[in-house]
């Protein structure tokens, strides 16, 4: 079956594709993602299918370069391996003898984190144990016990490390802290960023302009963001596993909504609509009661922050074609023939 958006003149090296198609190539017998780096093959000489079973069904073999059965951008053992480390002694200062006792190359690990989260490991593990020395602090324990459990002798060198990545010395007691996890989909890595009650944020790491949005984020909650899970953050990735799995449509994540109360009532309105269906723009303008703004509306519906739990791929254009989606319209395109799929969950 050849999915409908390789009709346009799409290239296989787009990695907005990864995980919406597969390519079947005849010379070799093999399947890959559309962004493997292997040289690509002649049109006349792939084959096209929607799902990794229909691949292997065909008799191709999955490819050893891209690791189509796996998840897009999917976390490496590395990584895997070092999260591990840092959870089990989150005060570890980091050495190069820490690295060989694990038998990971220091470089190697700077590399793939860079890659993957935009901040070398390092980085990654000294925000943790910033966050939870912020935890520390918040619950009334002493600066300097939350200063020497995250492996500072110095107060001086803990001050300004934690000032750094907070925002506030650590005297301070105000603020919020939010965690930061990416959650591997079928389509794609996204990032969630969650409270100890409610989920703040979740979008696709390759959005456009997804920095701001998580600066915007900061600023209105005035919170630092920092790497960790929260069982807000656990639950979303469970649901969004079973919702992938076609098991669930539905979510019950708790959310909280950052924004006007006209994009609340957008975003709300969104959440109404049943899995498998669809609305235009001008019918979401009707049932928030301001007919008359339907551009409003539709600035609203891309100012969502919590793509797939606030179903904003579920508006189309009132003659039916699809519009702009932060997410790529082939992830949008591949949301509604799931939900139709499955819609009777």
């Amino acid at each position: 079956m050849k999915p409908a958006m390789l009709e346009t003149e799409t290239t296989l090296s787009d990695r907005y594709y990864d995980g919406v198609f597969y390519v079947g190539v005849k010379t070799t017998g093999v399947f890959c993602r559309p962004s493997c780096p292997a040289r690509k093959p002649k049109r006349e000489n792939c084959e096209f299918f929607t799902d990794a079973r229909q691949a292997l069904l065909a008799s191709y073999r999955p490819c050893k370069r891209c690791r189509p059965l796996s998840p897009p951008n999917g976390v490496s053992d590395t990584i895997r391996t070092l999260i591990d480390a840092v959870e089990r002694d989150p005060a570890r200062r980091w050495r190069d003898e820490d690295f060989q006792k694990i038998s990971i190359d220091a470089s190697t690990a700077r590399r793939q984190f860079k890659k993957r989260y935009g901040m070398t490991f390092v980085a990654y593990a000294r925000a943790r144990r910033m966050g939870l020395a912020f935890k520390q602090i918040r619950e009334g324990q002493a600066v300097i016990d939350a200063q020497l459990d995250a492996g500072y002798e110095s107060g001086s060198g803990f001050r300004d490390a934690f000032s750094k990545i907070m925002g506030a010395p650590p005297a301070s007691r105000g603020g919020r802290l939010l965690s930061a996890a990416w959650i591997d989909t079928r389509l794609g890595p996204m990032m969630a960023i969650a409270d100890e009650t409610a989920l703040h944020l979740l979008e696709f790491v390759d959005r456009r302009g997804l920095e701001r949005e998580v600066q915007r984020l900061r600023t209105r909650t005035r919170a630092a963001v920092v790497p960790g899970r929260t069982p807000p953050i656990d639950q979303a990735r469970d649901e969004l596993e079973a919702y992938f799995a076609g098991d669930r449509l539905a979510f019950d994540t708790p959310i909280v909504m950052h924004g006007s109360p006209f994009q609340k009532a957008v975003w709300e309105a969104l959440i109404q609509i049943p899995s498998g269906q669809t609305r235009a723009y001008s019918d979401i303008a009707r049932a928030i009661g301001r007919p008359a703004a339907v551009r409003a509306v539709a600035r609203a519906n891309g100012a969502n922050q919590l793509a797939i739990i606030v179903p904003c791929h579920r508006v189309i254009a009132a003659d039916g074609q699809l519009t702009g989606y932060a997410g790529g319209l082939a992830r949008k395109q591949w949301l509604l023939d799931h939900e139709r799929e499955h819609m009777a969950l």
